[in-house]
């Protein structure tokens, strides 16, 4: 199995930017995390390294990069006409779905430790302390695990939308779409408390209470519980006589 989804990753990898236009939009894509990079550590200086910020870089990165690659796994092979030879190889369900997600990921996951990197680089540049400055133990973790975990999240549903979608682009758009959709509910859940300044308080109080090591897993829970979901329903739900049939 492992070579099995070695060799999936291995032709992934040669096909990744295959698509006229996808390595220009990669690009492009990262020129804002790059730009966030190099500004948030000159603007905020030693805080970067001594608040959270970096994970929110984190998230971004991962969840760009895998969302824009994930939706050519089988989405493009359709596209390309490529998908029945992919199909008929001996290679094993698993393999062809580990390997295909493993691609995406690894690419995501690395570019976001050399983003952050980039970042440390910046801030020592702009504000030399005699010595070079580095994340915190525990911060540097967050941001791995937090990235680490976006990127199967994004990959796992982008994986699943992949199967059944047409074309590349309406992988992409519902990949994004179902991903942003709980940002929204945040973000109204957020002006909602805005609007009562008791459960502000509250909220404040209890995130308060929270040491650093909590308040990172409660989010690593939250997201390593839909990421394993979604691995297993993109196992599951690969059907190897369907999509021969749908290609």
């Amino acid at each position: 199995m492992k070579d099995d989804i070695l060799t999936v990753m291995w032709k992934e990898r040669k096909g990744l930017f295959r698509v006229q236009g996808r390595r220009t939009q990669a690009i492009m894509t990262l020129l804002s995390p790059v730009f966030l990079a190099v500004f948030m550590p000159w603007q905020m200086g030693l805080r970067w390294v001594e608040r959270s910020m970096s994970l929110l870089l984190a998230f971004i990165v991962s969840f760009i990069l895998v969302g824009i690659t994930i939706p050519d796994a089988f989405a493009g092979e359709r596209e390309r006409h490529t998908l029945p030879t992919l199909l008929a190889s001996r290679l094993p369900d698993r393999a062809i779905v580990l390997g295909k997600m493993a691609t995406s990921v690894v690419f995501g996951w690395g570019a976001t430790c050399l983003v952050l990197l980039l970042s440390l680089v910046a801030l020592n540049m702009t504000h030399w302390q005699g010595h070079i400055v580095l994340f915190p133990p525990a911060l540097l973790l967050a941001d791995l695990a937090v990235s680490l975990l976006i990127c199967l999240l994004v990959a796992g549903l982008g994986v699943l939308f992949s199967m059944r979608s047409s074309t590349v682009q309406q992988a992409q758009q519902l990949t994004m779409s179902v991903m942003l959709f709980p940002a929204m509910l945040a973000q109204f859940g957020v002006l909602f408390l805005l609007q009562s300044d008791s459960m502000l308080a509250r909220l404040n109080a209890t995130v308060g209470s929270l040491s650093f090591g909590q308040f990172i897993g409660i989010i690593v829970a939250c997201l390593a519980i839909p990421a394993a979901v979604l691995l297993w329903a993109a196992l599951t739900r690969f059907r190897r006589a369907r999509l021969i049939l749908e290609a």
